[in-house]
């Protein structure tokens, strides 16, 4: 396959608040911080880079999936057992979960994923699929 995704930039409403919510999420799914660019901070995963970038200040509302522009956000797992250490791991952080840990077989057979929300609100998602495409 010659798709891929280079990079992915979120707009946060309080660039500090979502460095330290990304900082520690970011790592237990096997990213690491990069060096900071002049936009924002950077994170690095085996196939993408996730940054952020501060919001204007007229802006301040919360993220609405419903609107035009990012739904959600999935981020690969390598196995169930990871997508249920995330969920541990984020509830012992006080994060937002929207749907715990299960099985969605409607979008293909295995896909064992969590939801969770970022604090602007945004959909994230730690997921599994044991066919890749699927």
């Amino acid at each position: 396959m010659t798709g891929w995704l280079h990079h992915i930039d979120l707009t946060v409403g309080d660039l500090a608040r979502s460095i330290g919510f990304y900082s520690r999420v970011l790592p237990l799914m096997g990213f690491t911080r990069l060096p900071d660019c002049a936009e924002g901070p950077l994170w690095a995963g085996a196939h993408v880079e996730l940054g952020l970038q501060a919001a204007r200040a007229a802006s301040g509302r919360r993220h609405d999936r419903y609107s035009p522009g990012l739904h959600h956000l999935g981020f690969g797992a390598p196995d169930r057992e990871a997508v249920e250490r995330l969920y541990h791991e984020l509830i012992a952080l006080g994060v937002e979960i929207l749907d715990p840990p299960a099985r969605y077989d409607d979008y293909t057979p295995g896909y064992y994923a969590v939801f969770f929300a970022d604090p602007d609100g945004i959909k994230l998602e730690y997921v599994y699929t044991p066919v890749w495409p699927a």
